[in-house]
């Protein structure tokens, strides 16, 4: 028996395990392939300025289309993308993130927004956490707790020339206040936590973002109330950090933060399916020399059902491209995300980020409703004018534009009849000069 057993562990560790060892190696080198092609992407750069945070997306739909938001930002993801996103939301909105990145850290996010007509507004609160444990030399732990930034967000914006065709220039920004919390550590003589001793690396940063977004019909082969084509710049992180508190050193500037300038487009090319690009190019206000490599992302949205998303995404940053795959679930107010973003390069073992969100939609103030209603007395006007009752006609789409100021055919219409009457007054004036 024992020697049947023999014979059967040298089977399945030849058979089997070999085997496995053999494409385990296989797999390794296919990846260290994909990495080294990408090895003209490494950054010497990359690390040079504070609060990374700030570049982890919240997770949810955005991290989804590879981080290509720029141009899309339509919904309450946008603060990190584009703050002037705000006054173009169709709804009121509530949204919780969580993101589980590398290393056992977190993002917790919970932000908020509404609008009024061309006005919108909003604020977040993000907060990235990693344990933070310190050993001694025996390997004891000593010291336990947590590194964390946090960031809230004040966000404001506003929509100009919005109208029919055009759907105006949207221009916006945030207004951001940070804090990097670095704990305690102990002193390596006695082994005791000296207090406040982690308030001098810790830092504080003020910074604001600025944005445009213009969105507009281009191309378009299906009928839709939205623009199918989206275009936005953005200047993000701009503001200086300050560290040392409590320190012999006394108050002074950290690192440069990681402001960027970002310019990304979007395209519907068929009313279920967008695509989207961004375009990032990092600056270090504090040295130039130091400003980090460029970045793009692009990502691909399709509509399965009318309540199904899924999603797509393609980030490179640096020698890492990272792929993500996401899908939004629609269930009336409640909107659920799911992503699963891997990264190619890493090794056997790539490093997965998870990250979900819910989104509450609390409705449009009235905005579709009064949009039927305007539409209705446009329609109205034109039975009249087809009956030739023209001042019936002009009432009507006078109503309209009470109601949508920006209903570009109604005011078109009324300069028609306009331009009709004073042709009709000159002829009845020709002729009554013969």
């Amino acid at each position: 028996m024992k020697d049947f057993f023999r014979t059967f562990i040298l089977i399945f560790l030849t058979s089997f395990i070999i085997p496995v060892k053999a494409y385990s190696l296989e797999y390794i080198e296919t990846f260290s392939s994909i990495a080294d092609s990408f090895s003209s992407f490494v950054d010497k750069n990359a690390g040079t300025t504070v609060f990374p945070s700030l570049d982890i997306p919240a997770g949810g739909r955005e991290e989804s289309l590879g981080s290509a938001f720029t141009a899309v930002a339509d919904d309450i993801s946008f603060f990190e993308y584009n703050p002037a996103a705000s006054c173009v939301l169709d709804q009121t909105s509530l949204g919780f993130f969580h993101n589980s990145w590398i290393a056992d850290s977190n993002i917790e996010t919970i932000a908020g927004t509404i609008r009024n007509e061309n006005f919108g507004c909003g604020a977040k609160i993000k907060c990235f956490y990693v344990p933070f444990t310190e050993y001694n030399d025996f390997g004891d732990r000593v010291a336990s707790s947590y590194y964390s930034e946090t960031t809230a967000v004040v966000n404001a914006s506003y929509n100009f020339f919005n109208g029919y065709y055009f759907k105006g220039l949207a221009v916006g920004g945030n207004a951001k206040i940070a804090w990097r919390a670095i704990p305690d550590y102990t002193d390596r003589d006695t082994g005791e936590i000296i207090k406040h001793s982690g308030i001098s690396q810790s830092a504080l940063a003020f910074m604001t973002d600025l944005g445009v977004l213009l969105r507009f019909n281009a191309a378009k082969f299906f009928d839709d109330r939205d623009p199918n084509l989206k275009v936005g710049l953005t200047l993000q992180n701009i503001g200086v950090s300050l560290t040392g508190f409590q320190s012999a050193q006394g108050v002074h500037l950290d690192d440069s933060l990681p402001t960027a300038i970002n310019a990304g487009i979007s395209y519907r090319f068929i009313k279920p399916a967008m695509i989207a690009f961004d375009f990032k190019q990092p600056v270090n206000l504090m040295d130039f020399s130091k400003t980090q490599m460029y970045s793009f992302g692009v990502g691909l949205d399709v509509n399965v059902t009318d309540f199904v998303e899924v999603m797509a995404g393609f980030r490179l940053k640096g020698a890492n491209p990272r792929i993500s795959l996401g899908t939004e679930i629609t269930l009336k107010q409640f909107i659920l995300d799911f992503n699963y973003t891997f990264d190619l390069t890493s090794s056997v073992n790539p490093v997965n980020h998870f990250s979900v969100a819910l989104k509450l939609n609390f409705g449009d103030r009235g905005r579709y409703a009064k949009e039927l209603e305007a539409e209705s007395y446009y329609e109205e006007g034109l039975k009249y004018y087809a009956r030739g009752q023209m001042d019936l006609a002009v009432e009507q789409w006078e109503k309209c534009l009470k109601i949508n100021p920006g209903f570009t055919p109604a005011r078109n219409s009324i300069k028609l009849v306009s331009n009709s009457k004073k042709l009709f007054d000159r002829v009845i004036d020709i002729q009554s000069l013969e």
